[in-house]
C-alpha cells in the first residue's frame, strides 16, 4: 500500500484548513514545535531519527 507524500505545501494548507498551529501539532505529538517548523520548512533533511518520524507523521516521507 502506497501512500502519497505531501509537499510542505499541502501539509501547511491541511493544516491550515483544520485550524491547527504546527506548534499545537507538536504539542500534541510529543515533539518540540521547533523541530517541526525545522522540518516543515525544509531546514532539516530529516533523513533519520526524530526529524524523519516526523517528517513521516506529517505525510512528508514514507517509512521505508
Amino acid at each position: 500500500m502506497t501512500t502519497k507524500v505531501l509537499t510542505p505545501a499541502q501539509v501547511k494548507q491541511q493544516f491550515h484548513q483544520k485550524g491547527l498551529t504546527f506548534k499545537q501539532w507538536a504539542h500534541d505529538n510529543g515533539y518540540h514545535p521547533v523541530d517541526v517548523y525545522r522540518v516543515t520548512n525544509g531546514f532539516t533533511k530529516a533523513s533519520r531519527g526524530k526529524m524523519h518520524e516526523i517528517a513521516v507523521k506529517l505525510g512528508l516521507k514514507q517509512t521505508v
